[in-house]
C-alpha cells in the first residue's frame, strides 16, 4: 500500500473512532481525543518526511490536520460551560480550629460562602472546645443561612465535626429561626444580615432566643452601635425587640428588615475625637424589681463622670412587660465629635449585685474610650466582612486587636482574597487597613 492509500485508510478509520463516542466517558473522553490527535499527526509528519517529493500528499496531510482541529473544537466547545461552572464551584476548604477556632468561623465562613456563592467545607469545629462539634445555636445559624441563599448543608447536625454548604440565589421573603436554647440571637444576626446584601427585596427575618446573653454582644448593641456604623458602609436594617429572653431558657423574640444595596463603600475612622454625650439602657424583666435597673445606672454614672466630668449622660431605665424569665443588663454608649460610637455593657445574674453590673458596664465604657480607637472590643470583628466586601479602603483605628478580629481576617483574606494590612501602634492601639473587593450582586441564579 502507497502512502497516500495508507494515509486515506488512516483518515477513514479516524473519523470511524471519532464517531463512537461510546467508548469514553465524559471524565476522559478529552484526553483521550487529544492523544488519538496526537498520533496521527506524528505518523503523517514521519511518512511525510519519507516522501518530501510528494506534494498531493502534503495537500493531503494539511487537509488532514486542518479537519482534525475543526473535530477537536467542535467536540470540546460543548463541554466548555460545563469546566467553567465545576471551576467556579470548587469548595473553599475552612478548618474549624484556627485561631478563635469556634462560631464566629462558622458564621463568618458562611456568611461569606453565600455572598460569594461559592461552597465551602468546615472541617474541625469547634475541634479545640470542651464539646466539639456543632451546638443548636450554630446549627440554627447556618440553617438560616442556607434557607436564605436558597443553599444545600451537608452533615449539618449537633455534634457534626464537619459540615458543607452550597450557595444558591439570595431571594427577598420572610424567614424564621428558633435557637431552641438561650443561643444568642445577636449571633444569628451576624451570620445572616450581611447575607442579605444583594437580594431582590427586603428580607423580613424573625430570630428566636437569648437577646442578652453571655459571651456575646446584646441586642441592644447591635441596635444602638452596629446598625448605624454598617449603615456608614452600605449595609442598612431595622430591629425590633418584641419579647426578651435570657439564661436558661431563651424564647426571647426580635423582628429585622434588611433593605438590599448596590453595594458597600469603604469606610475611614481614625480620629475618635471628643465625647459630647453618653447615652443608653438599663433594663430588668421578669420578677427583677426597677429599682435594680437605677442602682446599675447610677453605679455606671460614677464611674463614666470620674473621667467625663459635665458630659451629659442619660440612661433609660426599663422595666420589661414582656420576656421569657427574668433577667436584667445595662448598656453605655459614648458619642464623640467625629460620630464615633464607643460602648460598655454588662449583665446580672444570680448572685451577682446589681451596683457590680453598673460598675462593669461603666468600666468597660472608659477603658474603650482611654485606647484612643474609633471602635470598641465587640464592633471591631463585625466589621471585618464588610471592609473585606467594600469598595476602596477602609481604615480603622482600634484598641487592642482581639482574638475574634483576627480570627475574622483569616477568613476574609482566605475566601475573598482582600488585602489586610495591621499596623500595630501600642500594645493598646491598632489600625486595621483593608482594599475591599467592591463586591456587587452576584448572578447566581
Amino acid at each position: 500500500m502507497n502512502i497516500t492509500r495508507r494515509m486515506q485508510a488512516s483518515f477513514k478509520y479516524s473519523n470511524s473512532y471519532f464517531s463512537r463516542k461510546h467508548r469514553f466517558s465524559s471524565s476522559n473522553r478529552l484526553s483521550q481525543l487529544a492523544r488519538c490527535v496526537a498520533i496521527r499527526r506524528v505518523k503523517m509528519k514521519v511518512e511525510l518526511f519519507l516522501d518530501p517529493e510528494d506534494m498531493p500528499m502534503r495537500e493531503f496531510y494539511f487537509q488532514f490536520v486542518r479537519r482534525r482541529l475543526v473535530t477537536v473544537v467542535q467536540y470540546i466547545y460543548p463541554f466548555k460551560s460545563h469546566f467553567t461552572n465545576m471551576a467556579q464551584h470548587q469548595f473553599i476548604d475552612i478548618d474549624g480550629s484556627v485561631l478563635e477556632g469556634g462560631g464566629q468561623i462558622l458564621r463568618n465562613a458562611a456568611t461569606l460562602s453565600c455572598l460569594l456563592n461559592q461552597p465551602i467545607r468546615v472541617q474541625k469545629i469547634r475541634a479545640g472546645r470542651e464539646k466539639p462539634g456543632l451546638r443548636a445555636q450554630h446549627l440554627t445559624g447556618l440553617q438560616l443561612v442556607a434557607e436564605i441563599c436558597g443553599g444545600k448543608l451537608e452533615n449539618a447536625a449537633v455534634g457534626s465535626t464537619e459540615v458543607t454548604l452550597t450557595p444558591g440565589k439570595v431571594r427577598a421573603g420572610s424567614y424564621k429561626a428558633d435557637t431552641g436554647t438561650a443561643g444568642s440571637i445577636c449571633l444569628l444576626m451576624q451570620a445572616a444580615v450581611p447575607c442579605c446584601l444583594f437580594s431582590d427585596g427586603d428580607v423580613h427575618m424573625t430570630l428566636i432566643g437569648g437577646t442578652n446573653a453571655e459571651m456575646a454582644p446584646q441586642i441592644d448593641f447591635a441596635m444602638m452601635v452596629f446598625r448605624p456604623v454598617a449603615a456608614q458602609f452600605g449595609l442598612h436594617f431595622d430591629c425590633h425587640i418584641k419579647k426578651r429572653g435570657f439564661f436558661p431558657k431563651g424564647g426571647g423574640e426580635v423582628n429585622i428588615k434588611v433593605t438590599p444595596s448596590a453595594g458597600l463603600r469603604g469606610v475611614t475612622l481614625m480620629d475618635q475625637g471628643t465625647v459630647t454625650r453618653v447615652y443608653g439602657i438599663s433594663f430588668v424583666a421578669g420578677v427583677i424589681p426597677k429599682k435594680v435597673a437605677h442602682i446599675m445606672s447610677e453605679c455606671a454614672r460614677e464611674i463614666i463622670t470620674e473621667d467625663y466630668r459635665g458630659i451629659p449622660i442619660n440612661v433609660d431605665i426599663v422595666k420589661e412587660t414582656q420576656g421569657i424569665g427574668s433577667g436584667c443588663g445595662i448598656l453605655v454608649i459614648a458619642e464623640t465629635s467625629t460620630g464615633c460610637l464607643l460602648a460598655g455593657s454588662a449583665l446580672g445574674k444570680k448572685g451577682k449585685p446589681a451596683e457590680k453590673v453598673g460598675q462593669e458596664a461603666g468600666e468597660m465604657l472608659v477603658n474603650n474610650l482611654f485606647n484612643g480607637g474609633c471602635v470598641d472590643e465587640f464592633l471591631q470583628d463585625q466589621l471585618i466582612v464588610l471592609m473585606a466586601l467594600a469598595e476602596g479602603k477602609s481604615e480603622i483605628l482600634c484598641g487592642p486587636m482581639s482574638l475574634h478580629t483576627e480570627t475574622a481576617i483569616h477568613v476574609a483574606s482566605l475566601m475573598t482574597k482582600a488585602k489586610f494590612e495591621v499596623q500595630e501602634l501600642t500594645k493598646n492601639s491598632t489600625i486595621i487597613k483593608c482594599e475591599g473587593i467592591g463586591l456587587k450582586a452576584v448572578n447566581n441564579s
